[in-house]
């Protein structure tokens, strides 16, 4: 938990009362935590909606306890989770629509991981972006959680997948993941990059969760009449747009947040049926660290990290 904002260090292991499940929700004993983006810009600077607050999105775990009203979810049941807070304890009390029952087997670590960031990686590739067979996509961040699942998505679609990252022995690392080229925006110019590896064209679809002055050279990356999907600002700097781009580029420049929408039956189903697919090993959740919950401000200055290729698990 935190009272105020700030770095990892305002993070602090303590007890409170346990959660009591609404007649809507059910409380889940939390197996695994996944440390996901959105945590890091809510500890850092979002208003607190409660002090003390409790972080995070995703998590999974063994169902306690159910609502008066749930009819859909059982004492016992094995759960991927998201909510807008609460995963980052032992128990969270979390909506019943915003669970997605486990097959036997999975494992809880990869569980955790997948709603937020291949959730949003499907939002953005097939609905927002309109991706194809045959297509060539750019994926900003490509190590990172909503990347990890782009690269795998994109490519199992038929797509060709350009991705950005830190240094070439990271993106090589995600070759078996399906990434096609690799530009190292430290010292590559990307938009240059892009276009010389679509022989001047640019991208059919452009997926942009680290914003600021990058969101600029992803737009300019993209051909004629393609496609920018906004999902965050990892580099924490404002994303300075010059619109009369997209108008000459009859490019188009969208946004969404997954959260909103998470509990719709269109997008609780495709977050099942990737569940489905990771417990078949179709898709991978790349674990990179895995640390106890007692050592979560650890675990949140880990995650901030730049260079690593995979997630950040917690264990309670």
């Amino acid at each position: 938990m935190y009272r105020e904002n700030g770095g990892p260090d305002v993070l602090s292991y303590e007890e409170i009362a346990d959660p009591v499940p609404g007649d809507h929700e059910v409380l889940i004993r939390v197996e695994a935590i996944s440390i996901e983006g959105g945590d890091l810009l809510t500890r850092l600077m979002m208003p607190l909606p409660r002090s003390p607050h409790v972080v995070g999105y995703g998590s999974a775990g063994t169902v306690t306890a159910v609502g008066g009203k749930v009819t859909d979810l059982r004492v016992g049941q094995r759960v991927s989770a998201f909510g807008e807070h609460g995963s980052h304890a032992e128990l969270r009390a979390v909506r019943a629509d915003h669970c997605w029952v486990l097959p036997d087997g999975v494992d809880a670590a990869a569980a955790a991981c997948v709603p937020v960031a291949f959730g949003t990686a499907y939002e953005a590739l097939f609905e927002q972006g309109g991706l194809a067979a045959g297509s060539t996509v750019l994926v900003q961040g490509a190590a990172g959680g909503v990347g990890l699942a782009a690269v795998q998505l994109a490519a199992k679609a038929g797509a060709r997948v350009i991705g950005t990252g830190s240094s070439h022995e990271q993106l090589d690392a995600l070759r078996r993941l399906g990434l096609h080229d690799g530009i190292d925006y430290r010292t590559e110019d990307v938009r240059r990059r892009v276009l010389e590896l679509t022989d001047g064209i640019g991208v059919d679809l452009a997926l942009d969760p680290v914003g600021g002055p990058m969101t600029q050279q992803v737009i300019l990356a993209t051909r004629q009449g393609g496609t920018v999907v906004f999902l965050g600002a990892s580099a924490r700097e404002a994303s300075m747009v010059d619109a009369t781009t997209l108008l000459l580029g009859n490019c188009t420049l969208s946004g969404f947040s997954l959260s909103p929408m998470i509990h719709t039956p269109r997008v609780r189903a495709y977050v099942a049926d990737i569940i489905r697919r990771v417990a078949e090993s179709d898709l991978d959740v790349v674990v990179d660290r895995v640390f106890p919950l007692a050592d979560a401000a650890d675990a949140h200055r880990y995650a901030e990290q730049r260079g690593r290729i995979g997630r950040v698990v917690m264990v309670p």
